[in-house]
C-alpha cells in the first residue's frame, strides 16, 4: 500500500478539493462541509503537521480507520491524536452508502508553534502515543467544551492578524491539550475492567518470561519489548500503569525480577554470580545494586538471613 505524505496544510485540502486555509500553518476544518471520502482501494498517509480530530461517522460499519494497530470506533465522540510522521490507515466500502461525517479537524504545523514554549511542551502530552492504540471517548459535555474551543481557535484564525493573535491561537491551544490530558487520563480510570485485563496480561507476559528456560539468551524484557508484545505504545502502557498501581513499566519489570531472584537465592545452591547472569544480568555489580536498591540487602545478606 503505498503511502501518501502531506508536507503542507494545504497540499491535504487540495487533496481533500477544497479551497486552500486562510492561514498556512494553522487550520479549522468543519466536517459537515466536506465530502467523505470515496475510497477505491485502502489508503494511507502522513502528516507533517499535528492533527487533532473530534468527529463522529453515523454508518460506521462502513469504514475503519487505524493509527498503527488499533481500529478506531466512531460511535460517539471520538477525540484523535495524530502527531507528525505517525501513520494513518484508512478503508471504506466502496458499495456503502455515502457516509456521514461530523465534528472537527484542527491542524497545527509545527512552524507555528516556533518561538513559543509550546514547540517543545506538545510533544510532552502522552495521547500523542496514545493516540496510535487508542481514540479518547468524551462525553457530550466534554464534547461541548472542546468545541468552543475549537471555534475560538477558527474564530482568532480567520480574523485580521496582529501582533496578538498568534499569542491567543496558542493560549487556546494549549487550554485544549490541556482538557484532552484531564479526558485521557479520566479514560484509565473508567475503563476499569480494559485495564485489569491489561495487567492480567501483563503478569503473565512477564512470568513466562522470567520462568523461560532462555532467559539467559533474552535478556531482562524492555520496556519497548513489553509494551509491544500488548500492542500498546510504551508511554501508554507506562501512563496506564502509573494511574492504576502507582508504578510503570520498568518498576514492574524489576518487581518481577527481584521476586525471581528472591526465588533463587533461597532455594537453590546456586552462586550470587551465576544467579545474575541467569537473571540475564552481564555483570555481577548491575545486579547487586539494583537488588539492593529494591529490597535494602545486598543478594548474599538476603540468602544469609535464610540461615
Amino acid at each position: 500500500m503505498q503511502v501518501t505524505r502531506f508536507k503542507a496544510i494545504s497540499e491535504f485540502y487540495q487533496f481533500r478539493q477544497m479551497p486552500k486555509p486562510g492561514h498556512p500553518l494553522i487550520s479549522v476544518l468543519k466536517l459537515e462541509t466536506v465530502e467523505a471520502l470515496r475510497l477505491s482501494e485502502p489508503a494511507s498517509w502522513v502528516y507533517d503537521f499535528y492533527c487533532i480530530g473530534l468527529k463522529k461517522v453515523a454508518n460506521v460499519q462502513e469504514i475503519k480507520l487505524k493509527y498503527g494497530q488499533q481500529t478506531y470506533d466512531y460511535d460517539e465522540g471520538v477525540l484523535s491524536f495524530v502527531a507528525p510522521n505517525q501513520v494513518m490507515s484508512l478503508s471504506v466500502n466502496k458499495n456503502a452508502a455515502q457516509l456521514k461525517q461530523s465534528g472537527w479537524m484542527l491542524f497545527i504545523h509545527p512552524d507555528f508553534l516556533w518561538n513559543t514554549p509550546l514547540a517543545s511542551t506538545i510533544k510532552h502530552y502522552n495521547f500523542w502515543d496514545y493516540s496510535v492504540n487508542e481514540a479518547l471517548f468524551v462525553s457530550e459535555k466534554e464534547e461541548g467544551v472542546l468545541v468552543d474551543i475549537i471555534k475560538n481557535i477558527r474564530q482568532e484564525s480567520h480574523a485580521n492578524i496582529d501582533k496578538f493573535s498568534k499569542g491567543i491561537i496558542i493560549s487556546h491551544i494549549e487550554t485544549l491539550l490541556n482538557y484532552a490530558d484531564r479526558y485521557y487520563h479520566r479514560q484509565f480510570i473508567t475503563r476499569e475492567k480494559a485495564n485489569h485485563q491489561v495487567l492480567e496480561r501483563l503478569a503473565h507476559l512477564l512470568d513466562a518470561h522470567f520462568n523461560s528456560d532462555e532467559l539467559m539468551s533474552k535478556g531482562i524484557p524492555t520496556v519497548g519489548s513489553v509494551a509491544q508484545a500488548l500492542n500498546l505504545t510504551p508511554g501508554y502502557l507506562s501512563s496506564l500503569l502509573k494511574v492504576l498501581t502507582g508504578q510503570n513499566t520498568q518498576q514492574h519489570i524489576h518487581e518481577k525480577l527481584i521476586e525471581k531472584a528472591k526465588e533463587k537465592l533461597s532455594t537453590t545452591s546456586l552462586s550470587v554470580s551465576e544467579i545474575a547472569y541467569a537473571m540475564g544480568f552481564e555483570h555481577l555489580q548491575s545486579f547487586s545494586k539494583l537488588f539492593k536498591t529494591k529490597t535494602s540487602q545486598s543478594p548474599l545478606d538476603f540468602r544469609q538471613s535464610f540461615n
